[in-house]
């Protein structure tokens, strides 16, 4: 950076004294003697201060005082040398890679080879290639010769709620969390250290026991739930908790299954004049009325579909969200067969207004064909079973189906019976709501990448990378499922922070040993990872 010399200025500058030299009328010689000593000393002092500005870091102040206050202009010029803005540390450069490029949903393939970033105070500042962006001299240089670079990893709804969790996201290249408190994924564990960036999501509009607000004594009462179940609040009480939860720094605003259509769209609409991104779960509320007033994301496979349902079965979900309407709505949709024209309209829908679809398919990994065991993973030796909800067995990796208490006492063949028809139902379930899913698809709306961990089998950060798998399997590129997983949050939800290797953007990098755009799976291959400029050592991350 150039350095600026401050002007001096002031009565004593050197020049002045000069001109009043010339202009003077003639004296007695001795005065004139006296008169020129000064005038040589102040110009010897005012050069000096210069000289020492000129040549040394850059002072705050100004320069010398008047030249008839020698001592003190002495004293000023050194107190002013001493004290010194502090030199900027040397960028981090990388050097040599192929910056893949998921602008556009992934439909733009400009990647850049051997390119060289710049890096300061944990931002991109600059992109470009190797022959327009030299190395600056003193720069701690990586090279990254031969190997590709993305953006860290958005996960858009998990929780996280302890240090191996944040350890485990970190490890797999998952630089950012918006983070849920529920009873699946416990409380959000705000202080680990270190932890990718957390931007926090909290319920309005319902009674809620995980709120981010039910700890403060004007709501505890007021958001504790009745007998175990959600109630909507009051409109007053609404826009109230709407507005606190917002102080609070709450990125995310969650709409559930109780909010009628009134409160979905009052609080879409107010939500969004706060800056705040709304997801979307509804049952109470139509799905299509949700789309329509402008929701960001549809929230989870196996809710969105009820956006299938005729008027008819609607109707009753406005009393019982959670009942025997419920029970039979679901079951309406996940008997209707993807060929139906309900699908194709309902998908063309979507696809032509503002949300984007989250499904967390990795919720349903293990019951979907061609899973792995989770457990084999490194980073799932930092978690800890207690601490995930309805967690796969560790020895084979498949889904545990609990049975019910009064079954203890029957035969064994009876109980492996019972647990082998509960895993076939929840198998053919899932497999319906694939092929749902796969006729939305074929109208191509846009996709965020979410893994829901770690509840159902799901596991913080293993399952963001189970998350780019399913969706390639449900038909998008390599490309876009990066895409969905880094830059589409920009796109959607106008988080210019991250999500993009480009200047202004946060300095969380991936650098991969493998082209992700041929093979997704070599986005689990991290060479090297910075998070805010700062190289992450991922294998100390598993010691901890």
């Amino acid at each position: 950076m150039d350095r600026e010399t401050p002007r001096t200025t002031g009565p004593g500058s050197s020049c002045n004294n000069m001109r009043n030299t010339l202009t003077m009328p003639p004296f007695s010689r001795e005065l004139s003697q006296v008169l020129t000593r000064r005038v040589v000393l102040g110009l010897f002092m005012s050069l000096c201060c210069s000289s020492a500005l000129a040549s040394g870091p850059l002072a705050s102040g100004h320069g010398g005082r008047t030249g008839s206050h020698s001592h003190d202009a002495i004293k000023d010029g050194a107190s002013q040398t001493q004290v010194t803005k502090p030199i900027p540390p040397p960028p981090l450069v990388l050097v040599g890679g192929t910056v893949i490029d998921v602008t556009d949903w992934g439909h733009s393939a400009n990647d850049l080879h051997d390119a060289v970033i710049y890096v300061r105070d944990g931002r991109i500042t600059a992109v470009g290639p190797r022959a327009a962006l030299p190395i600056p001299k003193g720069s701690k240089v990586i090279d990254c010769t031969g190997k590709y670079l993305i953006p860290g990893l958005v996960d858009g709804f998990a929780g996280m709620n302890s240090q191996g969790q944040a350890n485990a996201n970190l490890y797999m290249g998952v630089t950012t969390v918006v983070a849920s408190a529920d009873n699946r994924r416990g409380q959000i564990d705000q202080h680990a250290s270190p932890t990718p960036h957390l931007y926090l999501l909290d319920s309005v509009g319902s009674t809620d026991d995980w709120s981010l607000l039910i700890g403060r004594p004007e709501w505890s009462n007021k958001l504790k739930d009745i007998n175990g179940r959600s109630t909507e609040l009051s409109p007053e009480d609404t826009a109230r908790q709407l507005a606190e939860t917002a102080r609070l720094g709450t990125r995310v605003v969650w709409l559930g299954h109780n909010l009628t259509a009134a409160n979905t769209q009052w609080i879409i609409e107010h939500a969004h004049q706060l800056g705040l991104i709304t997801y979307g779960e509804f049952i109470s509320t139509p799905y299509r009325v949700g789309i329509q007033a402008g929701v960001d994301a549809l929230l989870h496979m196996g809710r969105y579909e009820l956006g299938v349902v005729p008027d008819e079965l609607q109707q009753p979900l406005m009393e019982d969200p959670e009942g025997s309407a419920s029970r039979t709505a679901y079951g309406y949709s996940e008997r209707l067969p993807p060929t139906d024209p309900h699908v194709r309209d309902y998908a063309q829908f979507i696809a032509s207004h503002h949300a984007a679809i989250m499904p967390t398919f990795s919720l349903f990994y293990l019951r979907l064909p061609n899973h792995r065991n989770l457990w084999k993973e490194p980073a799932a030796q930092l978690l800890d079973s207690q601490k995930l909800s309805a967690n796969s067995d560790p020895a084979t990796g498949e889904a545990i189906y609990p049975l019910p208490a009064w079954t203890r006492h029957m035969p064994n063949p009876t109980l492996r019976w019972m647990e082998e028809s509960a895993r076939h139902k929840a198998d053919l379930e899932a497999a319906k709501l694939w092929a749902l899913n796969q006729a939305i698809f074929e109208a191509y709306p846009h996709y965020l990448a979410a893994s829901g961990a770690p509840a159902l089998g799901t596991m913080p950060g293993i399952s963001m990378h189970t998350e780019l798998e399913m969706l390639v399997r449900l038909g998008l590129s390599p490309r876009e499922a990066l895409a969905a997983a880094t830059n589409n949050y920009a796109e959607q939800f106008n988080w210019h922070e991250l999500g993009e290797i480009a200047p202004g953007r946060r300095a969380d990098i991936l650098v991969l040993d493998g082209d992700p755009t041929s093979n997704i799976w070599n986005a689990r291959h991290i060479s090297t990872m910075l998070m805010d400029g700062n190289e992450i050592d991922r294998d100390s991350l598993l010691k901890k």
